[in-house]
């Protein structure tokens, strides 16, 4: 089984920033893909960026030129640096890991106030 812990998230003023952090632990070897994915009230859980082993990445439209995936493989943790937030990105931010099955981590609450 793999774990997620994320880290990072908090309340905001919009156009500010938010680094969120996510560290894999247990049966780590042979994770691929990783990311973030938010989940607004009433609404279905979206893709926000994920990050290859290799690091390639891939954004939704909705954070590109604002936000930046990173990953380091040696401490098994990726970041999503977020900038310029809007009251739109208020969401509950979860990790995803892919290993053969998708792993979610318990998400991080992430407000953005106008």
């Amino acid at each position: 089984q793999v774990r997620l812990v994320e880290s990072g998230g908090g309340l905001v003023q919009a156009g500010g920033s938010l680094r969120l952090s996510c560290t894999a632990s247990g049966s780590i070897v042979g994770i691929g893909l990783m990311g973030w994915y938010r989940q607004a009230e009433g609404k279905l859980r979206e893709l926000v960026a994920t990050i290859t082993s290799d690091g390639d990445t891939n954004y939704a439209d909705s954070g590109k030129g604002r936000f930046t995936i990173s990953r380091d493989n040696a401490k098994n943790t990726i970041d999503l640096q977020m900038n310029s937030l809007k009251p739109e990105d208020t969401a509950f931010y979860f990790c995803a890991a892919v290993q053969h099955k998708w792993f979610w981590g318990q998400g991080t609450q992430v407000t953005v106030s106008s």
